[in-house]
């Protein structure tokens, strides 16, 4: 499927690289991949820093604090609904789903915190974003925790990035 993933950095000196930004776009791809998404979709990822992510989370959530990862959905979607070709931009040919704000500080602190690679730390918040921009939030019950659980894993399984395995 012909999905957009269009990633920029906010601040210089983050240690983006090409290798990382391949990783998560191919995070991005196979969680609407697993979910059978199965029209032209577009996802916009921003690299940041702690301060920047505080920052989003101040002016979107009211929370200052920093955080991992932020999602903002485009669309709104039920937890296993897809986007539909109504949904579609015209100029772009694709659903805009949303954006995703990525704070690699604190990806890299917690692979070490949780003892696994950075890059499974990485594919771990971006394929939980996504599933975010897919309708799915842990916060509404447990039952939807466990799901988005076992489709994270699920994603992440298939693209190699199982606990302690680097890529």
């Amino acid at each position: 499927m012909n999905h957009a993933v269009l990633v920029r950095t906010e601040r210089a000196r983050l240690g983006v690289t090409r290798s990382l930004t391949a990783l998560v776009k191919r995070c991005v791809r196979a969680t609407l991949a697993e979910l059978g998404v199965d029209i032209p979709c577009e996802v916009d990822l921003l690299y940041t820093d702690e301060q920047g992510i505080r920052a989003l989370n101040r002016e979107h959530r009211d929370k200052d604090a920093p955080t991992d990862v932020l999602s903002f959905p485009a669309v709104t979607l039920a937890p296993g609904e897809k986007p539909t070709t109504d949904m579609t931009d015209p100029e772009t040919g694709r659903v805009a789903l949303g954006d995703i704000a990525l704070s690699l500080p604190a990806a890299r602190a917690q692979a070490e915190t949780y003892s696994h690679s950075y890059e499974r730390e990485l594919g771990f918040l971006t394929v939980h974003a996504t599933l975010h921009l897919m309708g799915y939030d842990h916060e509404r019950g447990r039952q939807e925790e466990i799901r988005m659980n076992e489709l994270t894993e699920s994603v992440l399984a298939t693209l190699g990035l199982t606990r302690g395995i680097e890529v």
